[in-house]
């Protein structure tokens, strides 16, 4: 008879590391793994260890299910339903007022560029290009310790702190008087919304299925476009103030009131999860958290895992998703910040420059709407993943947009304008991108580190972006036009490598998990933290 050994409930898989030890037993089973008795003769089998894996920090929402047979809550699709519409009253308005602010915020200093702060504040060759990049410096120095944060903290609360303290930092850039001051004040402001969109991931993977995730995020970031709208709206009418101070310190000042004032909203109202949340009753928390069984990603666990960081490095998909972000996000740095001095560069008025983000606005909203529904709308109808596909299919307005502004000759000004509109199909594609970072991670630690490098390309691609825009090119930019042609080209090329990657790994678990002879509940091992290559159950989507 040969000796029994311990397994997981994983074993077989590509990159699951097994237990050779007692000790390394203990270590995996106080992390969520179930570990069994298992003779080498028997296939993997999943033990009765409900209770162990509540005390051996399982996700939080073990908390709401006192057996294991309670995840099971008996309700009709019409409850359900109602529960989701209530959930989307309470989070979407919170997430859009939010995400429009972001974007007014990312494009002030743009405003502030045709208002007179470089002559004011005397900014000279490159400065008005640091001063854009600076925002992300500080960003890119805070994206750990606010994701380690996020995981800690209640998240709600975290988020509305770092808006409030983010507006005030907005208005602290109207008192600037040289170019080192501004630069030190948009680095902080930078670190105090590093913790913004890692949130959002957080709270879509909390509240909705896989299926939802790219509709609700791409509700909320409909909400860019309304904010580039408003924002040009806003700088129309600051440019009508005739008061003692410059225009651009009317635009730091006004959009940091209201930023503020929507940080102590989201403190107050916005939940902090389904497990707690104060709109819905008992009952309609543990419905909100069974319904989010077949995700297979778990809500919420504040104990930071070890052996989750290492998996996250070393998973080739998270620096697949680094690069990703990296090519997504430079031609962002370069066109959100420069868009107002192209836009004046076709021969625009300062107000009627301003009034010309409102249809880009538009466009952006209607992109993003019509590439979440329209990707929802295939993936259910043929029952494949669609995802990469309309990413890809939403970055080519943007490639046409950009061979536009390089080639089209400057007195074209209405077809150089239209150019420019088109490359606001990026954000479609982003929203894409970023429903792959949700859905394809698990484990809350995992999930954390994941977004925290995620967002790492992010500040990089936002640095690097700006100094493509030459200011001697001004105001046609040529290498700008060039790097954001290279940079998405590269990005089809690697989205096509990312898929089949995907692709293969579901092949593979399916592989597996057909092998066993007794398979483990996928119940129990959607609220057990495990990680995506931990658990047998997990598909990729893409």
């Amino acid at each position: 008879m040969r000796n029994p050994r311990r397994s997981t409930i994983t074993d077989g898989l590509p990159g699951v590391h097994v237990p050779s030890t007692e000790d390394e037993v203990h270590h995996d089973f106080a992390t969520g793994v179930w570990p069994i008795e298992q003779t080498a003769d028997e296939e993997p089998l999943l033990g009765n260890s409900w209770v162990s894996s509540r005390r051996s920090n399982g996700d939080d929402a073990l908390t709401l299910f006192p057996n294991p047979e309670d995840i099971h809550v008996p309700h009709t699709e019409e409850e359900e339903q109602r529960l989701v519409r209530k959930i989307d009253l309470v989070i979407i308005p919170y997430l859009s007022v939010c995400y429009a602010f972001f974007y007014i915020d990312k494009t002030t200093l743009s405003y502030a560029a045709i208002f007179g702060i470089r002559e004011d504040l005397h900014l000279v060759g490159n400065q008005y290009n640091w001063l854009s990049s600076m925002f992300y410096f500080g960003f890119l120095v805070w994206a750990f310790p606010t994701n380690l944060l996020l995981q800690r903290l209640p998240i709600g609360k975290y988020l509305g702190f770092n808006i409030f303290l983010w507006g005030i930092l907005l208005i602290a850039q109207a008192g600037a008087k040289n170019f080192m001051t501004l630069a030190i004040i948009r680095a902080l402001s930078g670190a105090a919304e590093a913790c913004a969109d890692p949130a959002f991931i957080l709270i879509a993977s909390m509240w909705y299925t896989r299926r939802q995730q790219p509709i609700r995020i791409g509700l909320w970031y409909t909400a860019n476009g309304f904010g580039i709208a408003l924002g040009g709206l806003m700088g129309y009418g600051i440019g009508q103030i005739k008061g003692k101070l410059p225009s651009w310190k009317y635009e730091f000042i006004i959009i940091g009131s209201l930023c503020s004032l929507w940080g102590i909203v989201l403190i107050l109202f916005l939940p902090d999860s389904p497990v707690t949340a104060w709109m819905l009753n008992n009952r309609e928390r543990r419905i909100a958290v069974e319904r989010l069984a077949e995700n297979q990603t778990g809500i919420e666990n504040k104990h930071f895992k070890r052996y989750q960081l290492i998996e996250a490095i070393k998973d080739p998909k998270t620096w697949f998703l680094f690069l990703l972000s990296v090519l997504q996000n430079t031609p962002n740095g370069g066109i959100s910040n420069f868009g107002t001095i192209i836009i004046q560069g076709f021969g625009f008025s300062t107000v009627v420059t301003t009034l010309m983000q409102v249809p880009y606005g538009a466009f952006i909203s209607v992109s993003i709407l019509s590439c979440v529904y329209l990707n929802d709308y295939f993936s259910t109808r043929a029952k494949k993943n669609t995802r990469i596909w309309f990413i890809l299919l939403y970055l080519m307005p943007n490639i046409v947009g950009a061979f536009g502004l390089r080639y089209v000759p400057t007195g074209h000004r209405v077809t150089r304008l239209c150019c420019y509109h088109l490359t606001g199909s990026y954000n479609a594609a982003f929203v894409l991108v970023l429903s792959l970072v949700i859905g394809n991670t698990a484990g809350h630690t995992k999930k954390v580190v994941t977004n925290a490098i995620m967002f790492l390309g992010y500040c990089v691609g936002n640095i690097v972006g700006p100094f493509f825009f030459k200011p001697e090119q001004q105001p046609t930019y040529s290498l700008g036009m060039w790097s954001m042609l290279f940079c998405h080209l590269t990005e089809i090329v690697l989205l096509l490598v990312f898929r089949e990657h995907l692709d293969r790994e579901n092949k593979e678990r399916d592989r597996v998990k057909s092998s066993m002879n007794d398979r483990p509940d996928s119940d129990l091992t959607a609220f057990g933290d495990l990680t995506d290559k931990e658990n047998v159950n997990f598909r990729y989507v893409y």
